[in-house]
């Protein structure tokens, strides 16, 4: 099997009561690779001032990264609410160019046929960015890069996207809001109009909907303990997901595989701060 890639900024998270602390799908995604033991590479950067705090918690999950200094990370502030989260934008990162598409990152990506790519706000790929990563291979996408407004203050999702974004893409991974900041509706019509071929959607505690040729189906999500810290569960989601589609797996199968495992990964976490 060929190693998946996945591709994103780490950031800078606070909690009230807590220490700040390393965030975004690199690292969630890395905690999940490592104990799913299948061939991965981390694609990521941050800004030099974080590269301890940030890239070493990365590393120290054992995946293989490649990681290039930026000037700047974004920063979020989290309130943990159940499902839901609260969340700050208190700084705002690079975006990821073309020149570094064509340069180090698909030089990292040479042997992945899939990849999946999580911007933290929307504008931090573009299409051209995008287009780059997905020569030859299948491609994901997060989709906070298409709902979350890239300002400073109280994240705020709409549906100001570029649909050039989705032009290459064999996957969507949506949070159940982004889906509704985007669409309103969420039912197989309104995810029909993306014209995506597989589209996910993650919905917490009430597990997932995945619409592929035509069919919306519902996954169901594993219990967890309540009041369980739940952030990062989604990027975990979409690399499970998406390693078992590298392998093979239809898309529903995918997801009930990733809807079980993510369970089990929230039963050994603490309760939310």
């Amino acid at each position: 099997m060929r190693p998946i890639g996945i591709v994103g900024s780490l950031s800078h998270d606070s909690s009230p009561g807590r220490e700040p602390r390393a965030g975004g799908c690199p690292y969630y995604a890395a905690r999940a690779l490592r104990l799913l033991k299948g061939p991965s590479r981390i694609v990521s950067k941050c800004a030099e001032e974080h590269r301890r705090p940030l890239l070493g918690p990365l590393l120290a999950q054992g995946v293989p990264v490649s990681w290039h200094p930026g000037k700047a990370s974004t920063s979020f502030e989290l309130i943990a609410d159940g499902d839901a989260r609260r969340m700050t934008v208190t700084s705002i990162g690079d975006s990821w160019t073309v020149e570094e598409a064509r340069g180090w990152i698909c030089e990292a990506l040479e042997p992945c046929e899939w990849v999946h790519v999580a911007p933290l706000l929307r504008d931090e790929f573009g299409a051209a960015t995008l287009a780059e990563i997905a020569r030859g291979r299948y491609l994901s996408l997060d989709g906070q890069g298409l709902a979350r407004s890239p300002e400073l203050g109280p994240l705020v999702l709409d549906a100001e996207f570029d649909r050039e974004l989705l032009r290459h893409l064999t996957v969507l991974k949506l949070a159940e809001e982004e889906a509704v900041a985007l669409l309103g509706e969420v039912d197989a019509a309104s995810l029909a109009t993306l014209e995506v071929p597989e589209v996910v959607v993650t919905r917490g505690s009430r597990g997932a909907l995945v619409y592929y040729q035509g069919e919306l189906t519902e996954v169901p999500a594993r219990p967890v303990v309540t009041n369980t810290d739940t952030t990062g569960a989604g990027d975990e989601f979409a690399a499970i997901y998406i390693a078992a589609r590298a392998r093979g797996r239809a898309p529903v199968v995918a997801a009930r595989r990733a809807a079980v495992f993510v369970g089990a990964l929230l039963s050994r976490r603490l309760p939310a701060a």
